[in-house]
């Protein structure tokens, strides 16, 4: 039996590491803020953020630099999210959105949206290099529902065929490609504008949305939070086993099919809004495991923290490596993402 004393040194250790992702998050924020070509101070940023200091200054700090990141820390927590409740759903460590086609099929309904709508344009203000997107509601809902028709499908197949967890990683790694290739196709039939303008969306960019649609994702992710939070329990006893969580009284069908699809909703939403950000859903629950291990009572709300100060770190380094250049971020997360994922998988010589 484990005396009382050790158990609650092992919580406040849990319970340190995340007020520290929190305290991580906070500066990481505070750095972006005074990063940028203004070159603001952080007296000049906190006399913004407390109503003083200049218009210029707060105009710069509450309309370019605050929406960005709060873009950064809403979408970086819900693909965390989606890939923390994913793995243990599906009792998969590589599920995530990208591997179950909610990238490729969104960045499908995008691209069907800029060429067969037309909804990619060229800037007449630097004709023959910029590119615009014309209609960007149009290209936001046709990759929500091209993100969320994927994960719809999978669950459908499974449904009718009774298909193990791992069958549907396959059946999602078999629809990126089909979507990927559909991409593919659209593109060869679009012309020079259409096809950068397509690319263009695929980078991934933390500026496209602004107030209305930062509040509709962090909305919904949040709603999808208490949910993944409240059943914390049963996502715990999951992890011993689908026999275990049932002689519990989990009902194992329920819960992965509502959590399934709660993770595709706030992946999908995230993705539409600011396009293709890559490793963050896989990576930052496999980081924050190291420190909280597998009990989704700490795991859920570090793995919500983790994805948003990996997306900010990553926004941070696409602004300053090149700057004033500002990098795609979804190359950024990619860089960032994969050497990290080695490190976990060699260092540790498994995933979970």
């Amino acid at each position: 039996m484990v005396p009382p004393e050790s158990y609650d040194r092992f919580l406040r250790r849990k319970w340190l590491f995340l007020l520290a992702l929190a305290a991580a998050l906070v500066i990481l924020a505070l750095t972006a803020m005074t990063t940028g070509s203004s070159g603001l101070s952080l007296r000049e940023v906190l006399a913004a953020l407390a109503g003083r200091g200049s218009e210029q200054t707060r105009a710069i700090v509450w309309n370019v630099r605050m929406p960005r990141i709060a873009a950064a820390a809403a979408v970086g927590a819900a693909l965390a999210l989606s890939g923390c409740v994913m793995q243990n759903v599906l009792r998969n460590p590589l599920a995530s959105a990208s591997t179950l086609g909610v990238s490729q099929g969104a960045a499908f309904g995008a691209a069907l949206a800029i060429i067969v709508l037309d909804a990619g344009v060229q800037n007449a203000a630097n004709a023959g290099t910029a590119v615009t997107i014309s209609n960007p509601a149009a290209v936001t809902v046709c990759a929500f529902v091209g993100g969320l028709g994927t994960t719809a499908f999978i669950l459908a197949f499974s449904r009718m065929r009774g298909s193990s967890p791992s069958s549907m990683i396959l059946a999602g790694v078999a629809l990126s490609s089909m979507f990927t290739g559909g991409t593919t196709l659209l593109q060869y039939f679009a012309d020079d504008v259409q096809v950068a303008t397509v690319v263009y969306w695929t980078f991934g960019d933390l500026g496209r949305p602004g107030w209305s649609e930062i509040g509709l994702i962090f909305s919904v992710t949040l709603a999808a939070f208490l949910f993944f939070l409240w059943n914390r329990w049963n996502y715990n006893a999951l992890e011993s086993g689908v026999q275990t969580a049932k002689s519990l009284g989990v009902n194992v069908d329920a819960l992965t099919f509502v959590s399934m699809a709660l993770c595709a909703l706030i992946a999908a939403l995230s993705v539409a809004f600011v396009g293709i950000i890559s490793f963050v859903g896989l990576i930052a629950p496999h980081m924050v495991r190291k420190c909280t291990g597998s009990d989704y009572r700490f795991l859920i709300p570090c793995s919500a923290l983790g994805g948003s100060a990996l997306l900010l770190l990553g926004d941070l380094a696409a602004k300053n490596l090149l700057s004033p250049v500002v990098l795609p971020i979804g190359a950024i997360t990619s860089f960032l993402g994969a050497p990290l994922f080695l490190y976990i998988v060699f260092r540790g010589g498994k995933l979970r």
